[in-house]
């Protein structure tokens, strides 16, 4: 068995366009509701820290393999977290 086949079941399907901007639009409008606030360069680094290492992350396009998000983004918004279950990161 290649490492190929052996990683295939730690890869998902990326959602769909119209799911992604779903999700981003929820996630931008918690955002803005909540002041707009980020994390600190601690949290922020910590977050990157666990979506690197997370299966589900889509390196070459540094997103989300389960909502799609911007990782640059996403984890410096405070209200943000993660969807994997159970979660790297929360709010």
């Amino acid at each position: 068995m290649s490492t190929e086949d052996e990683n295939e079941h730690l890869y998902h399907k990326e959602p769909s366009f119209f799911q992604m901007v779903k999700n981003f639009t929820k996630a931008a409008g918690d955002h803005v509701a909540n002041g707009m606030k980020l994390v600190t360069t601690a949290i922020y680094t910590d977050r990157l820290d666990a979506c690197n290492a997370c299966p589900h992350l889509q390196k070459e396009r540094k997103r989300c393999g389960l909502c799609g998000c911007m990782l640059e983004h996403k984890a410096k918004w405070e209200t943000s977290e993660c969807p994997d279950n159970p979660t790297r990161w929360e709010k």
